[in-house]
C-alpha cells in the first residue's frame, strides 16, 4: 500500500510540474481549482478549474 502511495503522489507531482511548465501559473491554478473540487464534491469549484484549463489549452486556437 506504501508504495501504491507513492507512485500516485509521483504522478501527481510530475503532472503538476508539466502543468505549470507548459501553461504557467494559470495552468497550476485551474488544476488546483479542478482537484480541490473533486475532492470537496464541490460542482462549482471542479468546473471553474475546468473552463480555466480549456481555455489555456483552446486559447491559441481562438
Amino acid at each position: 500500500m506504501p508504495v501504491l502511495a507513492f507512485v500516485s503522489a509521483v504522478l501527481v507531482v510530475t503532472l503538476e510540474q508539466m502543468v505549470q511548465w507548459r501553461y504557467g501559473a494559470t495552468g497550476l491554478v485551474g488544476l488546483l481549482l479542478l482537484t480541490v473540487g473533486i475532492k470537496a464534491k464541490s460542482p462549482s469549484v471542479s468546473s471553474a478549474g475546468a473552463v480555466v484549463l480549456a481555455l489555456l489549452v483552446a486559447g491559441p486556437a481562438l
